[in-house]
C-alpha cells in the first residue's frame, strides 16, 4: 500500500483534535490506494452524523460512483458506534480495522455487537486493537485537556 491507511486515519484524528473535535479518524483503501479519509466533524458541521467513518464512506462512495464498497477496507482509530457499524454493513465494506476499543460507545466488540445480530445484512471481517495504545492515548489526552 503506497500510504499506510491506519497512519492516514491517525493523521485525520490528530487534525480533528486540533479543530476541537473528538479525535477519531478514518480512511478507506481499495487495491492498495487510499480512496477517502476524514476526521470527525460533528461540531464544525453541526451534524451528529458527521463521524469520521460516515464521512469517509460518503466520500469513497462518491469517488467510486457506487453505494457498495465491497472491495474496500475501512481503517478507523476507534471502535465504531452503532450508527457507523450500520453504515459499514450497508456499504458492504470488506474489512474493518480499528484501533482502540470503546466500552461505552462501541458497537462492534462491545455494546450491541452489531455485526453479530441476525438483522445485520453484511458483516465485514473485523480486526481490532490496531495501534490500540496510540489511539487510546490520543483520546485520553484530548479529554483530559478538555477537563482542565
Amino acid at each position: 500500500m503506497a500510504l499506510d491507511a491506519m497512519s492516514v486515519a491517525f493523521d485525520e484524528a490528530r487534525a480533528a483534535a486540533a479543530r476541537g473535535e473528538v479525535p477519531v479518524g478514518a480512511a478507506i483503501a481499495r487495491h492498495g490506494a487510499i480512496l477517502a479519509s476524514a476526521g470527525n466533524r460533528t461540531f464544525a458541521d453541526n451534524d451528529p452524523t458527521a463521524h469520521a467513518e460516515i464521512l469517509a464512506i460518503r466520500a469513497a462512495a462518491a469517488t467510486l460512483g457506487s453505494q457498495r464498497l465491497a472491495d474496500c477496507d475501512l481503517y478507523v482509530t476507534l471502535e465504531p458506534c452503532a450508527m457507523c457499524a450500520a453504515a459499514i454493513s450497508f456499504a458492504r465494506l470488506r474489512r474493518l480495522y480499528y484501533g482502540a476499543s470503546d466500552a461505552k460507545g462501541g458497537a462492534v466488540e462491545n455494546g450491541p455487537r452489531f455485526f453479530a445480530q441476525a438483522t445485520c445484512h453484511h458483516a465485514p471481517e473485523v480486526y481490532g486493537a490496531i495501534r490500540e495504545s496510540e489511539a487510546a492515548t490520543l483520546l485520553r489526552a484530548f479529554f483530559a485537556a478538555r477537563r482542565d
